[in-house]
């Protein structure tokens, strides 16, 4: 049987409340298609309408952002063709996060970095066995070039994987408020875990995804308190994303991207920290060039 086609998102995205800051940063947005080029990998929970990034860039335009990075899809399973060529394409506006198996030879990831990733992803078993699980030796490699490890948890498992994450090297980027049960708030043992970790200096979380933490539907209610918990105790580990175009959202109510963004105002307040989230910290992480300044990939 077939997998479920994912809903696509808001195809009207509001003009937000919020004015980003120069040099703004979308830190997880997937592209798809165009489906003749990219087949959907056999054990993908999902297919998708084309989202290319054409409109990934008509989207980012509306709310303000400058950059976005491209997540490498789940659809994908571990095929990189699709990310590399749309890095090939939009050099100035994106940077990728690739999903790599354990034997990735050292060569590909220098290719990889010549053409704007920085990031490499884990995922629990839980989100599916066609998608990398984590890797040392990947880890090492990633670090040694400069890129972030990022890890997406199974809802409520960050505590089994906190201790096998912070013994790798390099950076680590936890996805989606790092998959924390919102409805269990910021006095759970998984949050505690979290700021823990935040407190190491070499561990970021992306408030993003609000919808993976709960069943709730938009504005996401239970997720606020661990948004402004997490602002208050590190704000300068946080980075945010969109998630954009929010697939798996079968059965449930589709956000708005403009509304999803004009959530920050509530969960951070105080524009000059919001502004490190959206820009300087996402530019920092994911290699992106200061405002204004002539983009440079190493090649």
């Amino acid at each position: 049987m077939s997998p479920p086609l994912t809903p696509p998102p808001d195809r009207i995205p509001k003009k937000p409340q919020l004015r980003c800051p120069p040099g703004s940063v979308d830190c997880q947005v997937h592209l798809f298609g165009p489906a003749s080029e990219y087949p959907f990998d056999p054990g993908s929970k999902y297919i998708s309408e084309d989202m290319l990034p054409e409109d990934s860039i008509r989207v980012q335009d509306i709310l303000g952002l400058d950059h976005a990075v491209i997540v490498s899809g789940g659809g994908y399973g571990m095929d990189t063709r699709h990310l590399c060529d749309t890095l090939m394409r939009f050099p100035d506006r994106f940077r990728g996060v690739a999903l790599l198996p354990g034997d990735t030879a050292e060569a590909e990831m220098q290719r990889l970095h010549g053409l704007g990733v920085r990031g490499t992803r884990f995922v629990s078993p839980r989100h599916g066995t066609h998608l990398p699980q984590m890797s040392e030796r990947v880890a090492t490699m990633a670090a040694e070039l400069g890129w972030v490890i990022q890890f997406y948890p199974g809802q409520g498992e960050l505590e089994s994987f906190a201790e096998r994450l912070l013994a790798l090297p390099g950076r680590i980027v936890l996805d989606h408020f790092a998959a924390i049960p919102a409805a269990g708030g910021t006095d759970q043992p998984a949050f505690r875990t979290l700021l823990r970790m935040l407190d190491t200096g070499r561990v970021w979380v992306r408030i993003s995804g609000p919808m993976r933490c709960t069943k709730e539907d938009f504005p996401y209610p239970s997720v606020t308190p661990i948004a402004q918990a997490l602002v208050a105790h590190a704000p300068e580990r946080l980075v945010w994303g969109s998630d954009w175009p929010h697939v798996n959202m079968v059965g449930r109510a589709m956000p708005n991207d403009g509304d999803l963004l004009d959530l920050l105002l509530d969960w951070c307040p105080d524009e000059i920290v919001r502004n490190r989230i959206l820009s300087d910290q996402a530019r920092d992480l994911y290699d992106f060039p200061s405002p204004g300044s002539r983009q440079e990939i190493n090649r």
